[in-house]
């Protein structure tokens, strides 16, 4: 019954194109790895990192890649789009789910991860460090206020468990 109301909270990000797989996500984000305090997150699980210079970093959430699967392609934003806060920027595929990806706050792609064409795999390995998707400028930092902090979001995972 859990299982079930995972994959409902799940379909309005991830389209499963096979059966719906068995997904076990007890394990918290602090036992797969320490996020900076800075790291915040989306209620359709980007996160985003801000560096001092004011630049975002944004990638997918553990518990996304976990459900994605093995991601095989990243269909990533060209370096000057101007995104609002969720938008739609790009997608990710794996070999049993797709997923649109949505921007966490408002401003331009400055640069997006190269290594991700032909190593879409980042994404499942290192998906806090060298699977990130793209970075970008903050236009309204306020809307920073409006994420989930790691306490937050784990909250939020394990609501969706029960």
């Amino acid at each position: 019954m859990a299982a079930c109301r995972l994959l409902r909270s799940l379909s309005s990000t991830f389209l499963f194109t096979h059966p719906a797989p068995t997904l076990y996500f007890r394990r918290n984000l602090a036992s797969s790895i320490r996020l900076s305090a800075a790291l915040k997150f989306t209620d359709k699980h980007e996160w985003i990192r801000v560096e001092d210079s004011g630049i975002g970093t944004v990638g997918i959430s553990s518990f996304a890649q976990e459900a994605l699967g093995d991601v095989v392609y990243c269909g990533l934003p060209e370096v000057g789009t101007q995104l609002a806060q969720q938008d739609e920027f790009g997608a990710l595929e794996s070999v049993k789910a797709a997923s649109e990806l949505y921007s966490p706050l408002t401003g331009e792609v400055v640069e997006v991860n190269t290594l991700l064409a032909d190593n879409p795999g980042l994404v499942n390995k290192s998906c806090y460090k060298d699977g990130w998707l793209m970075k970008m400028t903050i236009s309204n930092p306020a809307e920073l206020d409006t994420l989930m902090d790691e306490a937050a979001y784990e909250r939020y995972i394990r609501s969706m468990e029960d």
